[in-house]
């Protein structure tokens, strides 16, 4: 049991490590990626979040379809707060208005 966790684990943090790689490709490119240290820290901090959530969402949901839900909950939310920071979509003070 501990060896699918700790295979889940490395997967997690490899997805979040490339999905982090696409923004310092895309400024080697385009100066329309413009990101700071502080950019990468609080991306990475939300992507963990939604990587570590993910993961206890198949340690303890074992019903495949309520593990399905929580998934999708976890995403949409994850994504609304990315986009919500990066272009403000709602208006809310962690966008910067």
């Amino acid at each position: 049991m501990t060896m699918i966790i700790n295979k889940r684990r490395a997967i997690t943090l490899s997805v979040i490590g490339l999905i982090l790689l696409l923004p310092v490709v895309g400024m080697q490119f385009s100066n329309e990626v413009n990101w700071t240290s502080s950019d990468f820290v609080v991306a990475g901090i939300l992507l963990a979040i939604m990587g570590f959530s993910i993961e206890l969402v198949y340690y303890f949901i074992k019903n495949r379809s309520q593990r399905l839900i929580f998934l999708a909950v976890i995403l949409i939310f994850g994504f609304l707060i990315w986009a919500e920071m990066a272009v403000g979509i709602f208006g809310s003070p962690i966008a910067g208005n």
